[in-house]
């Protein structure tokens, strides 16, 4: 089993995103602490125990890579962001999605960003690896450093220049990322929406309106990592999922990767997790212009309980090796089960009927 870590800075031909869909132990618990009936100890007990659980879920279903479900967190990104020095969760509009509008959260700059070494997340990691153990690898998601871009969190009195802003979270991720590594962190994921803001035709209307050309930001975006990333050592598999929205089993952003290609597989990364779920993500041709980067095919929807059919998994999968050797490519959903703690409109189990399907495609596919 202890071969399972050679992953030679590579992801699982069968991967995951990160979130599941929350236990009813684990939703029952919040709702308690939400009313003032438990503790935050009390809560963080049950998350303890629901982990524990989650990572043997996760090694019977055939993963090989494990995180920790993001169960401690009530959205996939603004638990993170909020507690670096400087910043903080404030109430903001809600998020308009085709469907569906969500709550209203926003992140607030009242001060110049910086690394917080005593981070919450840094104590949840080593949970996670704790119980993962030594013949599996403790996968660690976090939201972009791109994420503080959105208008809406970007238009702050702090920084009056927007590459000011850029130096700053750079530094704050590349000390952040160098925290997880000693912490034992060898697989870590950034999760990015903004990379579909700058595909969806509507939204680079928008940022041109803002007297911003699109080109130009996705060069900003790619500079913002690598200048995060310029550290990272050798042992460290960096990935990057490009998200387009995914709240209840709705979506905000479609278009394909073709605008993007370029700026994007610039970023000194070792893998992407790509979405192809559905005809909103455009063709394969894009990932022509990768750089022997590998390419994580978000073929398997975690948006339904729908099982997908081998044989057309499959044929996607010989689609894209026309422009992506075999060798780089690997198979996922095309997003988390459960970005935030609402959850994706499917049953429990069916998650895991997905996941053990997507596992059995892979293993036929590159004869794992």
């Amino acid at each position: 089993m202890g071969t399972i870590l050679n992953t030679k800075l590579t992801p699982f031909k069968a991967d995951h995103v990160g979130s599941f869909l929350r236990s009813e132990a684990l939703k029952e618990a919040r709702e308690k602490f939400a009313a003032g009936t438990i503790d935050a100890e009390s809560l963080k007990a049950v998350e303890d125990q629901e982990i524990i659980k989650l990572i043997e879920k996760q090694k019977e279903s055939g993963l090989k890579s494990i995180t920790d479900g993001e169960f401690r967190r009530s959205w996939w990104h603004f638990d993170f962001m909020k507690d670096f020095l400087g910043t903080r969760q404030i109430d903001g509009p809600p998020y308009e999605f085709h469907g569906i509008t969500t709550p209203g959260r926003l992140i607030d700059i009242y001060e110049p960003i910086r690394y917080n070494p005593n981070h919450p997340f840094f104590e949840h990691f080593a949970f996670l690896k704790a119980h993962v153990g030594d013949d599996y690898v403790a996968k660690q998601t976090i939201p972009s450093p791109n994420m503080f871009f959105q208008p809406n969190i970007r238009n702050t009195p702090v920084y009056s220049s927007i590459y000011d802003l850029a130096k700053d979270l750079s530094e704050a991720y590349r000390l952040t990322i160098k925290h997880f590594y000693d912490l034992g962190c060898r697989y870590l994921q950034l999760d990015d929406v903004y990379w579909a803001t700058l595909v969806d035709e509507g939204q680079r209307k928008a940022l041109k309106e803002e007297g911003l050309d699109p080109v130009e930001v996705a060069r900003l975006a790619a500079e913002i990592l690598n200048n995060a990333l310029q550290d990272k050592p050798d042992d460290l598999l960096v990935t990057m999922h490009v998200c387009r929205g995914n709240f209840h089993s709705a979506w905000i952003y479609s278009g394909g990767y073709d605008v993007i290609a370029e700026e994007m597989f610039s970023v000194n990364i070792d893998g992407f997790f790509l979405e192809y779920d559905d005809e909103r993500s455009g063709d394969f041709a894009p990932l022509a212009k990768s750089k022997n980067q590998n390419i994580v095919l978000g073929l398997i929807t975690s948006k339904t309980g729908d099982i997908e059919d081998k044989e057309t998994i499959k044929s996607r999968i010989k689609e894209a090796s026309e422009y992506v050797a075999l060798e780089h490519l690997c198979l996922s959903p095309q997003c988390g089960f459960s970005s935030t703690e609402d959850g994706n409109k499917l049953a429990y189990e069916q998650q895991w009927e997905k996941v053990k399907n997507m596992v059995a495609i892979a293993e036929e596919v590159w004869g794992l």
